[in-house]
């Protein structure tokens, strides 16, 4: 779904991130079963169950960063590098977080994933606003545009442009499906994607309820 692994060591994998930990799970010795992060040194498991248990203090679901150092554990990494991509994976949660407040823990991953772009956490701010909708397909675009080269302002103001306009989930499919396809043709990314923004239905806003007459 995302392509991250160009900003991300070769050893981590995101979407088989937690398909991938299962595996490992079910491959190792029935002691490890038990105890997956075993496998990691003192310090690191430490340092990697604090904040796993810093996540679940906030009512969140640590899946992520197990999911991220079972992976790291499978790869053969340095403990300290699996430590180190599990602290920049927690961070960004913690911060998606603080933004959004408590929204469902996909979308916490989502905007977590976005920051972890380049995206700034005042961008995400405007996602507060939600009326009932989620967040989760635009967030997941939003990441992929990045990652894809689209300059990562161009990639939020138009993220963000189609969520204050009501864009449905079709919206965002569409969008993500067009543009890759232009980049894959040669278009410059940023161009490609102004050009598809512009093409995007806008849902009209809501009449206003008549005034009641005075008196």
């Amino acid at each position: 779904m995302m392509r991250l692994e160009s900003k991300l060591p070769r050893w981590l994998v995101p979407p088989a991130v937690r398909i991938g930990a299962l595996l490992l799970v079910c491959a190792l010795p029935a002691t490890a079963q038990l105890d997956p992060l075993s496998r990691l040194d003192t310090k690191s498991r430490f340092a990697v169950d604090q904040m796993m248990d810093s996540l679940r203090q906030l009512g969140l679901s640590d899946a992520s960063l197990r999911s991220t150092a079972l992976l790291g554990i499978k790869r053969g990494a340095d403990n300290g590098k699996i430590v180190e991509v599990v602290r920049t994976q927690f961070l960004s949660l913690k911060t998606a977080f603080t933004v959004l407040g408590a929204v469902g823990d996909n979308e916490i991953e989502a905007a977590a994933a976005v920051l972890h772009a380049g995206a700034k956490p005042a961008q995400l701010a405007v996602f507060k606003q939600r009326k009932g909708r989620s967040d989760l397909l635009a967030f997941t675009v939003w990441a992929d545009l990045i990652y894809r080269s689209v300059p990562g302002d161009e990639a939020a103001s138009a993220i963000t442009k189609l969520w204050e306009d009501g864009a449905d989930e079709a919206t965002y499919r569409r969008l993500w499906n067009d543009v890759q396809t232009d980049i894959s043709q040669g278009l410059n990314p940023g161009a490609a994607l102004q050009a598809r923004v512009r093409e995007a239905p806008v849902r009209p806003a809501a009449a206003k309820p008549p005034t009641p007459p005075e008196g």
